[in-house]
């Protein structure tokens, strides 16, 4: 006969509260394996269920430059707010006015409203914003508040080695 070591389940793996549920929804996708069948019992995130432009989001030192992708978008149909630190992005992409919805073979493009909200990590100068639009490309430039502005500190150095050398000097008398 072989003894073997009993471990306790609890001892070993992490509490998982939601561990049933889990296991439930991957029986779930083994049961429903084509695809019409997922996408009718999943969950979609809110992420999937609207569109919202893609955005590039980067600092210099004295902005932050936040730049959209809005293609088929008039300059018209898009309105920016600021408000504390928070830029929003709204608008609407108009579908075409001259194609029946019987008509299309394929549609890839998103039409509809949208909106994007973006935060900023520092204080912005919100009389300072300024905004331009070509080509699709919406560009919202964001200057700094004066006190998120960094500022280089001078570091001034010390001499110490006179004091050890003069205060070893005095041990060793």
């Amino acid at each position: 006969m072989v003894l073997e070591r009993w471990r306790p389940r609890w001892g070993i793996s992490p509490w998982r509260p939601f561990r049933e549920l889990d296991e439930m929804e991957r029986w779930m996708d083994e049961a429903f394996a084509g695809w019409p069948m997922r996408l009718s019992w999943r969950r979609i995130p809110a992420e999937e269920m609207a569109w919202a432009p893609l955005v590039d989001v980067y600092e210099k030192e004295d902005s932050f430059i936040v730049r959209a992708e809005l293609p088929g978008v008039k300059k018209e149909d898009v309105d920016i707010s600021v408000t504390a630190d928070v830029l929003t992005i709204k608008g609407e992409c108009k579908a075409p006015a001259d194609i029946e919805e019987e008509e299309y073979h394929c549609c890839e493009v998103c039409y509809g409203p949208f909106s994007r909200s973006i935060s900023m990590l520092a204080a912005v100068d919100a009389a300072k914003i300024e905004a331009t639009f070509a080509d699709g490309i919406l560009e919202v430039r964001l200057p700094k508040a004066k006190e998120a502005v960094p500022t280089k500190i001078q570091i001034k150095a010390k001499k110490l080695w006179p004091l050890f050398i003069s205060g070893s000097a005095s041990r060793q008398a």
